[in-house]
């Protein structure tokens, strides 16, 4: 795949060094770290990474932000800007990510659906499915078990996963839905219960990376990380962080 990258687009980019200025998913921000650290020991390439809720950061693409490669959540929000002309090749699936639910409550977690009904719940956070691919998984997740109604005057929207996350520490909710990943950004913190949702209640949650237009003017670095997401360096620290890899 680099090699064919290259051979097309190494014109068009400047090769002078440049740091590499890379939007992630709020989902993916402590693994990306890793990654970071990595392709840094690897390559001796920087890489600077901006965070937020994909459709946010997808907005920001559109209103000219100059980032040049991008991690979302999902397919839908890099398939959107290739097809509007912010990307030069079109988005790959980098990793599969996996929902649970977890928090602070009595009994057993695995008995999630009859726990959230119970007066013991009063808050349950979900980032906004609006623009977080992991708040569209939970939100389908809790339609297809039928509680979205009985439940929604305890909802409460994070403006992203990351943001859930913080719920969930500081105990302002209850339970919230969050990406698998977030036990590992804690140690499988001990006081927080938790359980993976089933996947036949949402929607597989595809993340899909995308090398960006701007990435022309950044120089050939941002083409070298992005090869680097498909390494087997990377994807083992992937895989170790909560994360399922495509095939």
């Amino acid at each position: 795949m680099f090699f064919c990258i290259g051979v097309l687009l190494l014109i068009q980019f400047q090769t002078y060094a440049q740091i590499v200025r890379v939007a992630v998913a709020a989902n993916a921000q402590a693994v990306i770290k890793k990654m970071q650290a990595d392709f840094k020991k690897r390559t001796n390439i920087d890489i600077e990474v901006i965070s937020g809720a994909s459709g946010k950061l997808t907005t920001q693409i559109m209103n000219g932000a100059p980032y040049d490669v991008f991690l979302s959540a999902d397919t839908e929000f890099p398939t959107k800007l290739f097809k509007a002309g912010y990307g030069i090749e079109k988005p790959k699936i980098y990793a599969l990510g996996s929902l649970i639910i977890c928090g602070t409550v009595q009994g057993d977690i695995k008995k999630w659906q009859q726990i959230l009904s119970t007066n013991a719940v009063k808050k349950v956070a979900i980032a906004n499915p609006q623009t977080a691919p992991y708040g569209r998984a939970a939100q389908q997740s809790l339609k297809f078990y039928n509680l979205e109604n009985s439940i929604k005057l305890k909802l409460v929207f994070g403006e992203s996963i990351s943001q859930v996350n913080t719920y969930l520490q500081t105990g302002v909710v209850n339970l919230g839905f969050t990406t698998e990943s977030f036990l590992y950004e804690n140690g499988f913190n001990a006081k927080l219960k938790w359980t993976r949702i089933d996947q036949i209640s949402y929607q597989k949650i595809e993340q899909a990376v995308i090398l960006l237009s701007n990435a022309k003017k950044s120089g050939i670095n941002a083409v070298k990380f992005y090869e680097y997401l498909s390494s087997a360096s990377a994807r083992k620290i992937l895989n170790s962080n909560g994360y399922h890899l495509p095939n």
